[in-house]
């Protein structure tokens, strides 16, 4: 029979995945207490949030979701529960690993897709969401910047043609 204590975590679990859009499901074994702070900190800064769940109480607040995760769901597990962006989370994960200590991350849950740990370091060396859109924008922005050289460049030919020709006929009714 549930406690009333695990009926709360599981409806703080579930309230939580519901905010979420995008979950790392890590392996913290080895990791001190001050080292798991440490690491909340980092994920912290990009709004992202870590806690570490049991097993069980993970299956019965995900539901559907579970079952998709069922595989990875094994030993000690960690989540972050990270928002719209899922660079963030990764290259957070990822700093911490190579500074203090190594978190192995089992796989994530982003976009609706289960992807594994591989994939999730792939994504960790992507540039963030605002610098992949900049970079978009500026690639969109060159063929009009062109095209603006292009037609202003006519209008000033256009000018100074019709400048010489007024200088030569001014030129002419002088002489």
């Amino acid at each position: 029979m549930p406690t009333a204590r695990k009926e709360s975590a599981v409806a703080e679990l579930s309230q939580r995945l519901a905010g979420a859009k995008n979950l790392f499901l890590t392996d913290y074994a080895g990791l001190t207490v001050d080292e798991i702070t440490r690491l909340r900190g980092e994920l912290r800064k990009a709004g992202d949030t870590y806690s570490v769940v049991k097993n069980t109480l993970f299956r019965i607040a995900a539901g559907d979701l579970a079952t998709q995760l069922e595989s990875f769901l094994a030993g000690p597990t960690g989540i972050v529960f990270a928002g719209e962006d899922p660079v963030a989370p990764a290259k957070a994960l990822k700093t911490f690993s190579d500074t203090v200590k190594r978190v192995a991350v089992k796989a994530a849950y982003i976009d609706g897709r289960v992807v594994n740990a591989a994939q999730v370091d792939v994504l960790a060396k992507l540039p963030p969401r605002i610098e992949l859109v900049a970079s978009l924008v500026g690639t969109l922005a060159n063929p009009l910047r062109g095209l603006v050289t292009v037609l202003s460049g006519n209008q000033g030919g256009l000018v100074r043609v019709l400048e010489r020709i007024r200088e030569q006929k001014s030129g002419a009714a002088a002489a």
